[in-house]
């Protein structure tokens, strides 16, 4: 199975030190990687060079085999998406691959594209894609399932599915107006518009936008700053914060209301809100446990 392929001793170097679970040690062919990037980091890594990591199958099923890995691995408190091909982060379908099918076909891997991304929304800890390149098409839908985007300021994003005759089915026309309003959502996926980093830090399309460096990786490396950010604070109350968010944006801000109060309602009772009071009143910085 291709499913097989992706380096499955991943999960537990997770607990170690940075770099125990690198690319060094991945299968040969290998299409998404798992690396722990210390402290609780774990970096989903697509490397699919000869395809721009376009969404082919075998990726696909290597992508659904990664998040199964870390959904319930506790040591993880951030997940990165990063690209290894130089500038691209995902060039979003494999076209070559989508001639080969009939209609029922595309049909059904369209739907599996679009549970992808539900899971890497559903993923409990935040999730940050670092755009150092083209993010288009479902590469785009990819980042937008994410919590935080980062891109650099010369990166490349846009759905330009109806420039191909298609139109976003992996979440672009419900994820894409959340996140930049309704109107302008609209006059990007209608024209097929390509924006820059800058561009999208403008409209909100990603939480930070910076200038490349000579290595490629200026929007990684700001991901990975923001992703320390994120680890000192208590991972539950983290998890909980984001699960409150995502399902209150679905309703009315009264059943929002109530399912912040179901959330924190589960946080009160943790070990890590007594310890964060016992720091406040000792004056001390807080050992979080996410228990």
């Amino acid at each position: 199975m291709a499913m097989l392929r992706l380096w499955r001793a991943v999960p537990a170097a997770l607990r170690g030190a940075r770099g125990r679970a690198s690319a060094a040690g991945a299968p040969r062919g290998a299409e998404v990687l798992l690396n722990a990037a210390g402290g609780g980091i774990a970096e989903i890594l697509m490397n699919r060079p000869h395809a721009r990591n376009s969404l082919g199958k075998v990726f696909v099923n290597e992508l659904f085999s990664a998040l199964e890995q870390l959904r319930f691995d506790e040591q993880v408190r951030v997940v990165l998406f990063k690209s290894q091909v130089k500038g691209v982060f995902c060039a979003g379908a494999d076209l070559k691959e989508r001639a080969k099918m009939d209609d029922a076909e595309v049909g059904e891997f369209v739907r599996r594209l679009r549970n992808l991304m539900d899971e890497i929304a559903a993923l409990p800890v935040p999730t940050i894609a670092a755009i150092d390149g083209y993010a288009l098409g479902g590469g785009l839908e990819l980042a937008l399932a994410c919590d935080l985007r980062v891109a650099a300021s010369s990166a490349k994003m846009g759905l330009i599915e109806t420039t191909r005759g298609l139109l976003p089915g992996a979440g672009g026309t419900q994820r894409l107006p959340r996140c930049v309003g309704i109107g302008l959502a609209k006059e990007l996926i209608f024209t097929g518009r390509q924006v820059d980093g800058e561009q999208a830090a403008s409209m909100g399309l990603v939480n930070h936008s910076v200038p490349q460096n000579s290595k490629g990786d200026a929007a990684y490396q700001r991901a990975l700053t923001l992703a320390k950010e994120i680890l000192p604070q208590a991972p539950f109350a983290v998890k909980m914060g984001k699960l409150a968010i995502n399902k209150g944006m679905e309703v009315d801000i009264a059943s929002g209301m109530a399912i912040e109060g179901m959330c924190y309602a589960q946080n009160i009772p943790t070990k890590d809100r007594q310890e964060g009071m016992a720091a406040f009143r000792e004056k001390r910085p807080p050992r979080f446990t996410g228990k």
